[in-house]
């Protein structure tokens, strides 16, 4: 199994920034990093009218879109295929893969948390199994539970490295 580990957090939280500050740091100490961006409010992230839409709607399981700057594949999901599965079959020879979202998916959980654009006052931890909060905020945590500060990166590096790597 492929170390996967899930940011959590409401949107504004700062999972995105924190991430582009983290994988530099993996990628130094050798590790091949994989990410995957949980999109649970789009309908399609494939647009209606594009070519590869059309291909997807007119039954072709898999659309590979190819350019200068990337590649993305669209597929329809396989029946009963857990996002573990998926992860494992496309992220074959990674050292980790960083997920951003999956709230209640089955990978260990780090929650980012910014009282300033939380929805809530307190982080989810406890609520939820988190194995570290990364704020800057004072907050009540249940016992093992880590904080990890948002402005060192490196600190989460180690963090992960030393606990889930």
């Amino acid at each position: 199994m492929i170390p996967t580990v899930s940011f959590i957090g409401h949107q504004g939280s700062g999972k995105t920034t924190l991430l582009t500050r983290l994988i530099p740091f993996l990628l130094d100490r050798g590790y091949r990093v994989g990410t995957v961006k949980h999109a649970p409010h789009e309908e399609n992230i494939d647009r209606l009218g594009t070519d590869s839409f059309r291909h997807r709607e007119a039954g072709a399981e898999q659309t590979l879109v190819v350019s200068r700057s990337g590649r993305a594949l669209f597929w329809e999901p396989f029946p009963k295929e857990a996002i573990e599965e998926t992860i494992e079959r496309l992220f074959q020879g990674f050292d980790v893969v960083l997920v951003e979202g999956f709230k209640h998916g089955p990978f260990p959980k780090v929650e980012v948390f910014r009282r300033l654009t939380e929805l809530r006052a307190e982080p989810l931890a406890g609520e939820i199994d988190v194995v570290a909060v990364v704020t800057d905020e004072h907050v009540a945590l249940p016992d093992g539970v880590r904080i990890l500060s948002p402005q060192r990166p490196e600190e989460v590096a180690d963090f992960l490295e030393g606990n889930l790597l």
